[in-house]
């Protein structure tokens, strides 16, 4: 047995916890550079709270999923404003832009000389500015990943910034900045940490820590998020969905993940499709398709058998199958009123090109069966691809 395990410098995790932000950025320098998403409200009250602290603030705003163009012009204005710590305030697009800001803050050159994929992929020279991210949805874990995903319209695809020096200074989980998530989003955003505690849970990196952190985060999820998309002020299920994204962020990025994000890369690229939704459209897709491919090919896998404890947590029962599990995420995507990916614009036509890209994409490696380009485009099928 081998494995790595990194995360944030520190986190704090509490209800109220985000008023300690300004004070803890005042320690690392006088002016800094917010990078903030919706609610444009709390986004406000965070800068007077920076401002009165005796902080320079500069801001960025991030209106959706973050560009190589936001980022470039984000690290420039860094540097103009003279920054000495970056804060990632809102989802997980505004905590990636920010962590890329402060990558590219502090290293010369452009951001594709060190992006995967479409770019060189240089490791960063220098350390990052520090960074502080401070989480408003439950579901992407960014907070404590150390890597950035930035869409590249004109590559038509999604690729990351990624280096260890990219972790968080400090990460800042209030569950009380999630009460006001729209019972869509909660939805969306839920279901992608539910994804992300199910795939590095059996990815073929799963080690005994990141193991520890799947399996109370799936029983958080199974039993709050539900509670939280029909009563967005219950604050018992908005703290274990909070829980539930930081245990799946630390899950991910130490044991990676599978198919269900292998597909969400080039999907997010190639079509207008929030991150959180896509994967909440493939999840139970890929748990069939996964399960009902070890059943064939490798019955005696140890993904099988955690594919059974993940039903058992899900279900409730004891006496649950892997199948079980995958059912009851079918449930829960048609109660939580999940759009297929239809909605988003992926046709049939597409499926080839998607299951392709798909298929090359670093999060598939850590899927714990290889699936035939046949498996790839029926899963595609099977979230709601149409003609």
């Amino acid at each position: 047995m081998r494995f790595e395990f990194a995360t944030a410098n520190r986190i704090l995790f509490g209800a109220g916890v985000a008023g300690e932000v300004a004070g803890e950025t005042r320690r690392l320098g006088s002016r800094v550079m917010l990078v903030w998403g919706l609610p444009q409200a709390r986004a406000d009250s965070l800068a007077a709270q920076l401002e009165a602290a005796g902080l320079a603030v500069d801001r960025l705003e991030v209106s959706g999923e973050p560009t190589v163009e936001l980022v470039r012009h984000g690290a420039a204005a860094a540097r103009s404003h003279g920054a000495q710590a970056v804060i990632g305030f809102g989802g997980g697009s505004a905590i990636d832009a920010a962590k890329a800001v402060a990558a590219l803050a502090a290293n010369e050159g452009d951001p594709l000389d060190y992006l995967e994929v479409i770019g060189q992929g240089r490791p960063l020279e220098r350390t990052p500015l520090p960074f502080i991210a401070v989480p408003t949805t439950a579901g992407t874990g960014a907070e404590v990943t150390r890597n950035a995903v930035l869409a590249s319209p004109e590559h038509k695809v999604k690729a990351s910034l990624r280096s260890p020096l990219m972790l968080a200074r400090l990460a800042v989980v209030d569950p009380e900045l999630t009460l006001d998530l729209p019972p869509a989003i909660t939805a969306s955003t839920g279901m992608d940490a539910l994804t992300q505690l199910i795939e590095p849970y059996v990815s073929i990196r799963a080690n005994p820590f990141t193991d520890l952190f799947c399996l109370e985060g799936i029983r958080r999820a199974a039993r709050s998020l539900v509670r939280a998309c029909r009563d967005g002020s219950d604050r018992e299920a908005r703290t274990d969905m909070a829980l539930a994204s930081l245990l799946s962020g630390l899950a991910l990025a130490n044991a990676g993940l599978g198919a269900v994000h292998g597909f969400a890369a080039p999907i997010g690229g190639m079509f207008d499709a929030p991150h959180g939704a896509v994967c909440a459209a493939l999840l139970a897709p890929v748990m069939q398709a996964n399960i009902a491919a070890l059943r064939a090919r490798d019955p005696q896998s140890e993904a099988l058998i955690r594919y059974r404890k993940i039903a058992q947590l899900l279900t409730g029962e004891e006496s649950a199958e892997p199948e079980d599990g995958a059912a009851w995420v079918e449930r829960l995507t048609a109660e939580l009123r999940i759009p297929p990916l239809a909605a988003w614009g992926v046709r049939e036509s597409d499926l080839n090109s998607v299951a392709e890209k798909a298929a090359r994409a670093s999060s598939m490696k850590g899927n714990p069966v290889v699936l035939s380009a046949k498996e790839l485009r029926e899963i595609l099928l099977r979230a709601g691809v149409r003609g």
